[in-house]
């Protein structure tokens, strides 16, 4: 399994924040490249456990989790309750 930083996302304007985030991005905690990949290939590679993913919050770790709500699945992050906020308050990717 793989642990990475998502160091930034990407969103479209929909009032909905589950439905929101459309790519995240970073680099792997082991160094190499940087990547984007779509919302929905990164909750493929978490539910199939190739990859774990996580944000920088106060200078904490906090991993990221596949939620659902209304049938969507979306991420965000353990601490979120029901908001994904500290996902939505990363910058926007290149």
């Amino acid at each position: 399994m793989t642990d990475a930083q998502i160091k930034c996302i990407n969103k479209r304007e929909h009032h909905n924040p589950h439905e929101r985030i459309t790519h995240i991005g970073g680099y792997p905690a082991e160094g190499g490249g940087n990547w984007k990949w779509t919302l929905e290939h990164a909750i493929d590679e978490i539910e199939a456990g190739r990859w774990r993913f996580y944000v920088s919050v106060g200078g904490q770790s906090v991993w990221v989790i596949v939620a659902i709500r209304n049938g969507r699945k979306y991420l965000k992050t353990q601490n979120d309750g029901d908001e994904p906020n500290n996902l939505l308050s990363l910058p926007e990717c290149p």
